[in-house]
Order: structure tokens, then C-alpha cells, then sequence
């Protein structure tokens, strides 16, 4: 602890000592002024021949340790340590503007303002590879209510470059965007036709030996693929073991395929095959913020994207935030730092925020007073949650506390 008010001189051990001795002063003239000094005598002087004494060698050890254990604070101090800082972040109006620019727009179909806003929020992070933080911040983030301290491993890979983490967090904000518009339009009713190219194999699956990267995939058991959701939703129907004819297409010419599929360590059926999808969005949809990255802000983009192209303001002028990653069908994914994003959320004056369910233990007990928090797990869920909060029924969705609740 520091103290930098004022001392009295009472305290000042270098000041003018409050009196003298009897028979023990001298009148010395100060290099400034011929004002006449008062000193103890005994303050100064050893002996009454005026030589000051040489130090003892405890004394000496004494300073040196001193001096020596205050240089090594000093260092320690400025230091690099292996640890990252998040702290809340500021949010982002998904219905607004990112600076001077549209942060949604839709070209290709009618788009309609909002009188609400729907706002991503973000974590601060400070740290990681070739940006280490230096031990006095990390000792203040640990004293903070706000900031959380973690080991630089539980957000980097060993050895990631600082390059390679921005390529990385850069990825999964396109990645995110893109899976948001798919979701979105999707769930307003469009087709978004898909080609489904296979990238690699899973080593040891059933599809070694038979399926080849850059085979496209056609149809699985003689019914065409339109999209990745019609995949899906054959693999969530068969079980490990399964035989399933993948149809593909390589060298212009259509094979089938028959695959036994595998466990994917959780009971469901796996084809083995790891995909590249690409999308032809009946509907162009650009997404533009800067200086974000990460894929958390997937379901408050879809939700900016719906909202766009939906005549009726879904809103109702309520201002509404939330987090969550976005898959392509839809389902919404838990990330980190909610516990900060809602205090971000709180700080931008927001009413609500929408949570994903797996965060749910995390969310209960770190509500900000007076922020209504709704969890979701599906992007319909959360349209649903959006028009009863704008239509002034937003009490009666479901909470975190209610999700826990569930489980007891």
C-alpha cells in the first residue's frame, strides 16, 4: 500500500528535531542562507573530536540486502508474466453503424430500420503471445471486480505466434459472420444451396480408403443434398455402426459410396470426413466491424440480420444485448467471459441480454441489478425472445435461474 498525502513534521525523520539537549548544540551555517542551524549533537557526531565512525559490516550487509531485494522488486515488477487480462469491452449495435459504416447491410431483398438496437459485447483481452503484461497489472487486475487474471495457456496454444493468433481469432469472426447469414436466412425461410467438398479423413474411419479430398458430396443414401442441414439431419438419424451410401461426385462422374460409420466419442454416428462448405446466399449480406475478432458475436449477428430484413420492427425500440457463437442450423453455442460481457452490456445501458443455456452456471449470482437476462439456445429461441421482450413480454421468458431450475 502507498501513501502519497502530506507528512507532518513530526513525521519527517530528515526535519529539524523538536528541541535540543542541554549542553549538547552547535551553531552550524546552512549552504543557502548564513540562518543559523540547531542540531543534536549526538544526531551527528560519534565522539566530541566531530569524525563520524565507519559502518559495522552489519550494517553494511544490511544496506546491500536492502538495496538488492528493492532492485529485484523493481524488476519484477516491470517484468513480462505469462498471463492474459479480459475485462468488459464495449458493445456493437448490430442495427447501427461501426464508425461511419453500416455494420449489416443486405443487398438483393428490402430492408427495413429498427427503432431497438441488438449489441454484440466483447471482452478487453490484454496479453498473450508477443504481447506479455508486466506484474504490477497483473497484481492490480487480481485486486479488480472486473478483471480476471488467467494463465496465457488457457487462451493460446504453446508456441502460437503473435501472427498466427490474429490469422486465428481474424478466421473465426469470417467464419462466424458467414455461419450467421446462413442461419439467418434460413430461418427467415430462404434456401441457401450448399456444395459440400470433402477437405480430409478422419484417420481409422470408415471413409478411408473410399472417400477422397475434393470429392464432392451429392447425396446420402439416394436423397440429394440441397444443404448441410439435410446432412445433418441424416447423420442425427443413424447410429455408429450404420451403413450410409454418400454419393460424390469425382472427375465429373457421380460414385456411390458405401461408409460404416463410427462413434464420435458421444453416440452419434460419424461419416469420418472433414467438409468445406460454400454457400450461395440468395440474399448478399455484408458484415463490416474492425478490430473484433472471435466467433461470439455469431448470434447477435444473425439476429441483426433477421431483424433487417423483417418488415415488422421485431425490437418494439427495446435495446437489447447478448453473446453466443451461431451454427449453420441455427443452434447457439456458449463462449467466455459472459460474466464480463454482461457488465459491458450494463455499462451501454441495455434493458436485456441474451445468454446461451451452457452458460447458465456461470450467469447466475453475476447478474449487473436491474439487466434481465434470457437464455436461449437456438436462433428461433432467440428471435422468439426478441419480439416478446420488444412487445413488452419479456418477464415471462426463460432465465438462467430457470434453466438451472431444470437440472436440480
Amino acid at each position: 500500500m502507498r501513501d502519497d498525502g502530506p507528512v507532518s513534521d513530526e513525521q519527517r525523520p530528515w526535519g529539524t528535531p523538536a528541541g535540543p539537549s542541554e549542553g549538547a548544540t552547535r551553531t552550524a551555517t546552512g549552504p543557502a542562507t548564513d540562518a543559523p542551524l540547531t542540531m543534536t549533537a549526538g544526531a551527528v557526531l560519534a565522539g566530541g573530536d566531530g569524525v563520524v565512525p565507519p559502518p559495522s559490516a552489519r550494517a553494511v550487509t544490511l544496506g546491500v540486502a536492502i538495496v538488492t531485494t528493492s532492485l529485484l522488486l523493481a524488476a519484477a515488477a516491470v517484468l513480462p508474466t505469462p498471463y492474459v487480462i479480459t475485462s468488459p469491452g464495449p458493445t456493437f449495435d448490430t442495427l447501427g453503424e461501426a464508425g461511419d459504416t453500416e455494420l449489416i447491410t443486405v443487398v438483393g431483398a428490402p430492408s427495413y430500420e429498427s427503432s431497438g438496437e441488438l449489441r454484440f459485447t466483447t471482452v478487453s483481452l490484454a496479453g498473450g503471445p508477443g504481447r506479455r503484461i508486466p506484474l504490477t497489472e497483473v497484481l492490480d487486475a487480481w485486486l479488480s471486480d472486473e478483471e480476471v487474471v488467467s494463465p496465457v495457456e488457457s487462451y493460446f496454444p504453446p508456441d502460437q505466434t503473435e501472427e498466427e493468433a490474429d490469422e486465428l481469432s481474424s478466421a473465426e469472426m469470417l467464419s462466424s459472420q458467414e455461419a450467421a447469414s446462413v442461419a439467418a436466412l434460413e430461418e427467415l425461410g430462404y434456401e441457401v444451396p450448399t456444395t459440400i467438398v470433402v477437405e480430409d479423413l478422419v484417420e481409422g474411419s470408415g471413409a478411408v480408403g473410399l472417400v477422397e479430398p475434393k470429392d464432392v458430396l451429392v447425396a446420402v443414401d439416394g436423397d440429394d443434398l440441397a444443404d448441410f442441414a439435410e446432412l445433418t439431419a441424416v447423420m442425427d438419424a443413424k447410429e455408429p455402426g450404420d451403413v450410409v451410401t454418400v454419393t460424390v461426385v469425382r472427375d465429373g462422374a457421380e460414385r456411390d459410396l458405401e461408409i460404416t460409420t463410427t462413434d464420435d466419442g458421444t453416440g452419434r454416428a460419424l461419416l469420418g470426413i472433414f467438409l468445406d462448405l460454400t454457400f450461395d446466399l440468395p440474399v448478399d449480406v455484408q458484415i463490416r466491424i474492425e478490430d473484433v475478432g472471435g466467433p461470439s458475436a455469431g448470434m447477435m449477428f444473425a439476429l441483426g440480420i433477421v431483424n433487417s430484413l423483417t418488415e415488422v420492427d421485431e425490437t418494439g425500440g427495446e435495446r437489447i444485448a447478448g453473446t453466443g457463437t451461431i451454427g449453420l442450423e441455427g443452434e447457439v453455442g456458449p463462449i467466455g467471459g459472459i460474466a464480463q460481457k454482461m457488465i459491458g452490456a450494463d455499462r451501454a445501458g441495455v434493458s436485456w441480454f441474451l445468454a446461451p443455456v451452457a452458460n447458465c452456471p456461470e450467469v447466475v449470482g453475476a447478474e449487473p441489478d436491474g439487466l434481465g437476462v434470457v437464455a436461449v439456445e437456438t436462433l428461433s429461441e432467440a428471435r422468439a425472445a426478441v419480439e416478446a421482450i420488444g412487445s413488452g413480454t419479456g418477464d415471462t421468458l426463460r432465465t438462467c435461474s430457470d434453466v438451472l431450475a431444470e437440472g436440480d
